[in-house]
C-alpha cells in the first residue's frame, strides 16, 4: 500500500486529497498540520471579524471529509525535514514519517519587518489565519484605535472587518495607493473612495518606522497613537522545508505543470509555489485559492501513478468593501477596450487576438467567462468578441462551445 504524506492543510492539501483519492482509493494518506483546524476557506476571516460567520460555516469541506477520504489529520505538528534518499519527513515533534509520495502545500506566512520598538507594542498582530482572526476578536473594543500596516488585500479586508467594531481605523503604507500590486491609480482611487466613505482613514506614500508603546513614528516625521497593531505589510511563500531539501526554489517552490518539484517524490502545490502565469509567460506565485486547489489536486494525481496538468495558472484577484467589488484578471497588457462610469470601470486587454486580462470594478458581469477566455487561450475570432466587450453573455459563443464550456441545451 503506497503511503502519501502532505504537509499543510489549506485548500491546497484538500485538492490533492481528493486528487489522490481519484487514482488510488486505498494508499494511506497522512496530513501534517500546523494549524488545529480543519480545512476553511481563509478569505472568510474578515468576515469572522464582522460577525458574519463563524468556524463551523467556514469550513472548505464538510465535517466528514477526512473520514471519507481515509485521511489521518496530525493537527499541531509541522514538517521540519526531508530525507529525500530515505523517503522520511521529519516533524517537530522528533517524529518521522516515511512517505512514497510527499507533497508540500505549505503556504505563505506575513511578512514582519524588523521594526525598531516593535517588542514594545503588547497588542500586536498579523492577519493571515483563523486563529490570526480570533485573537484579534479577543483584543478589540468600540473605543479600540486600530493602525493597520500595508493597503494590500490583507490589510483592507482586516479594516473593513474592525471598521464598525472599533473607533478608529487608519491604514498607512509606502506605496502612494492601495492594493498597489493589482491596482493602477485611477482604479485604485475608486477603491479608496468607498473605503473612506465608510470611515478608514489612510496614510498613503508614509508608513511606519519605529514604535514606542501605543504610538507610531511614521517616515514623515508624524506620530500615531493607536490600541491595536495590525501588520499586513505581505507575504512570502513557506519555502524553507524545500530548500534546506536541496530543492530548487526562487521566490516559492519550482514547480513543472505535474506539480512535481526538483526532487524525486516531491511535489508542492499552493501559495508555496511559483509557477507559470500562462497570459504573461513568465514564472510568479499565484497566491490565490483557485490556483491551490487546481495545483493540489494535479499533484495529488501524479503522486498516485496517474497523469495530469496544471497549464492555466493566472492571476485573479476578487474583493469586494462595502458593497462595491473589484475583480482582475491575468496580465494589462496590450489594446485596451474601456467602459467607465463615475462608480465603475471595465477594461479588457487583449493582444495577439487573444484577451490576456480584465479588470472590473462596481460592473455585474459573469467574470468567469472572461476568465474562461484567458486559461483556455480562446481566439477572439472564434466568439463575437464585440457582444463579449459590453457583457460576457454566453450568447457570443456559437453553439457548439456554448455545449463545450456550459452544458445543457442551446
Amino acid at each position: 500500500m503506497k503511503r502519501y504524506v502532505i504537509v499543510g492543510n489549506g485548500v491546497a492539501a484538500a485538492g490533492c486529497i481528493e486528487g489522490i483519492r481519484s487514482a488510488d482509493p486505498e494508499g494511506a494518506v497522512t496530513v501534517v498540520s500546523a494549524e488545529k483546524h480543519a480545512v476553511y476557506c481563509r478569505p472568510l476571516i474578515s468576515y469572522y471579524l464582522e460577525g458574519k460567520t463563524d468556524p463551523e460555516r467556514m469550513r472548505y469541506r464538510d465535517p466528514g471529509f477526512y473520514e471519507r477520504m481515509g485521511a489521518e489529520v496530525l493537527y499541531g505538528r509541522r514538517g521540519v525535514g526531508i530525507d529525500a534518499a530515505a523517503g522520511t519527513l521529519a516533524l517537530d515533534d522528533g517524529s518521522v514519517l516515511p512517505y512514497d509520495a510527499l507533497c508540500i502545500a505549505t503556504g505563505s506566512s506575513p511578512f514582519v519587518p524588523a521594526f525598531e520598538g516593535l517588542d514594545s507594542v503588547k497588542n500586536r498582530f498579523t492577519f493571515m489565519t483563523l486563529d490570526d482572526a480570533m485573537a484579534l476578536d479577543r483584543a478589540v473594543r468600540k473605543d479600540s484605535r486600530v493602525l493597520i500596516v500595508g493597503a494590500g488585500l490583507i490589510g483592507l479586508k482586516c479594516a473593513e472587518g474592525l471598521r464598525d467594531r472599533t473607533a478608529e481605523v487608519t491604514v498607512c503604507d509606502l506605496a502612494d495607493r492601495i492594493l498597489s500590486s493589482i491596482l493602477d491609480g485611477e482604479c485604485a482611487a475608486l477603491m479608496q473612495r468607498r473605503l473612506e466613505e465608510h470611515g478608514i482613514r489612510f496614510l498613503l506614500g508614509d508608513s511606519a518606522v519605529r514604535f514606542a508603546g501605543c504610538e507610531a513614528t511614521m517616515r514623515s516625521g508624524a506620530t500615531v497613537p493607536f490600541d491595536i497593531l495590525v501588520l499586513a505589510v505581505g507575504v512570502r511563500a513557506n519555502t524553507s522545508l524545500m530548500k534546506e531539501a536541496g530543492g530548487a526554489v526562487d521566490r516559492g517552490i519550482l514547480v513543472d505543470s505535474r506539480m512535481q518539484t526538483s526532487i524525486p517524490g516531491v511535489y508542492a502545490a499552493g501559495d508555496c509555489t511559483e509557477g507559470e502565469d500562462i497570459s504573461s509567460g513568465k514564472r510568479r506565485v499565484l497566491a490565490i485559492l483557485p490556483n491551490a486547489s487546481f495545483q493540489g489536486y494535479t499533484a495529488g494525481v501524479n503522486m498516485a501513478g496517474g497523469s495530469a496538468v496544471f497549464d492555466k495558472g493566472i492571476p485573479m484577484n476578487s474583493v469586494g468593501f462595502f458593497g462595491l467589488h473589484a475583480m482582475t484578471a491575468g496580465t494589462y497588457e496590450g489594446d485596451i477596450y474601456e467602459e467607465r462610469t463615475d462608480h465603475s470601470l471595465k477594461r479588457l486587454y487583449t493582444e495577439g487576438g487573444l484577451l490576456k486580462g480584465f479588470l472590473l470594478i462596481g460592473c455585474e458581469e459573469r467574470a468567469g467567462i472572461y476568465t474562461s477566455l484567458i486559461r483556455e487561450r480562446t481566439p477572439l475570432s472564434s466568439v463575437n468578441f464585440e457582444l463579449l466587450k459590453k457583457g460576457a453573455v454566453t450568447a457570443a459563443f456559437s453553439p457548439e462551445q456554448r455545449r463545450k464550456k456550459f452544458g445543457g441545451e442551446v
